[in-house]
């Protein structure tokens, strides 16, 4: 490790436009993209503003922690899917599931009543043909100026890519599962 002198100057300037709705992508096959969406979440939350999430591959009974603690707090977080698709018993079905629930994501955008809507794992369908992608990129286009949009999950389409406004891209470096280490409750669920 090399030890660096901490900036005695601010290492920016402070941008001059104006504040308006973001769309804002994590990608990636590091480990990550959901977690920093929910922070995203919790921060707005605390802050007053109204937020929805929407996991495009969870189930609707699904109870992981993070369901859990924000049903506690008042964000509302719904499962619009049926579980990993390798699991799937009918993958048309599991499209139509995608497909109804990005009627009620999109609605929920459009309709301007939330600052902040997390679409979770929302890119699962879109590269699975699922879900048209004119359909969201216009969605964020024409969104109200206020909303703000997390798109989540890995192989980001290109063109979502080049319309938002913030893509962080998770690296993977390491994980314990490849370790032979199985998924820790409270780290992985």
């Amino acid at each position: 490790m090399q030890i660096e002198t901490p900036p005695s100057e601010k290492p920016y300037d402070k941008a001059e436009g104006e504040r308006r709705g973001i769309v804002i992508v994590n990608t990636g096959d590091g480990k990550g993209k959901s977690t920093a969406a929910f922070g995203l979440a919790l921060r707005a939350h605390g802050r007053g503003k109204a937020v929805k999430i929407y996991q495009f591959m969870k189930v609707p009974s699904a109870r992981f922690g993070e369901h859990r603690m924000f049903e506690q707090i008042g964000i509302p977080i719904e499962g619009l899917g049926d579980g990993f698709s390798w699991k799937s018993q009918d993958l048309e079905r599991s499209g139509q599931l995608a497909r109804d629930g990005w009627e009620k994501a999109r609605a929920a955008i459009l309709s301007g009543e939330f600052f902040l809507v997390v679409l979770d794992e929302i890119t699962y369908p879109l590269i699975y043909g699922w879900l048209p992608l004119e359909g969201v990129l216009e969605t964020l286009r024409t969104r109200p100026g206020h909303v703000h949009v997390v798109l989540t999950g890995r192989r980001c389409p290109p063109e979502i890519v080049e319309l938002a406004d913030t893509v962080t891209d998770m690296a993977m470096v390491k994980h314990a599962f490849k370790a032979g280490i199985p998924a820790q409750r409270g780290i992985e669920d």
